[in-house]
């Protein structure tokens, strides 16, 4: 089954940066179009950038500019350029996934995507 296994989150001033990343596997005939969604307390889940195998992106207005998000050749790792870090950044950030032959949408719906990874925490101070 699909697998999805973030990294690279922390703690950070404000100003600073972090790079996430996120590694899917266990995927076989349609491959994963993903995007990176975060959750802060008492917040709903939130959309934040998604990308397509033109390497279209998109962006939810709170970090265009600050945030980019990118693939590797293979399109099995995603990663997550993050500068400029707030403290409204501060969330647990989750990548996502969902299985397509090709990869034309960037959707940030979270009822879009059908796997999801564990987290990884992100708080800036």
């Amino acid at each position: 089954h699909v697998q999805l296994v973030e990294s690279g989150g922390g703690s950070v001033q404000a100003g600073g940066s972090l790079r996430l990343s996120c590694a899917a596997s266990g995927y076989t005939g349609s491959r994963p179009c993903m995007a990176w969604f975060r959750q802060a307390p008492g917040k709903e889940r939130e959309g934040i950038a998604a990308v397509n195998d033109a390497g279209s992106t998109a962006y939810a207005d709170s970090v265009k500019g600050r945030f980019t998000i990118s693939t590797d050749n293979a399109k099995s790792t995603l990663h997550l350029e993050m500068n400029s870090l707030k403290p409204d950044d501060t969330a647990m950030y989750y990548c996502a996934a969902r299985l397509v032959r090709w990869c034309i949408a960037t959707h940030m719906e979270a009822d879009r995507y059908h796997y999801w990874g564990q987290g990884t925490q992100v708080t800036v101070s």
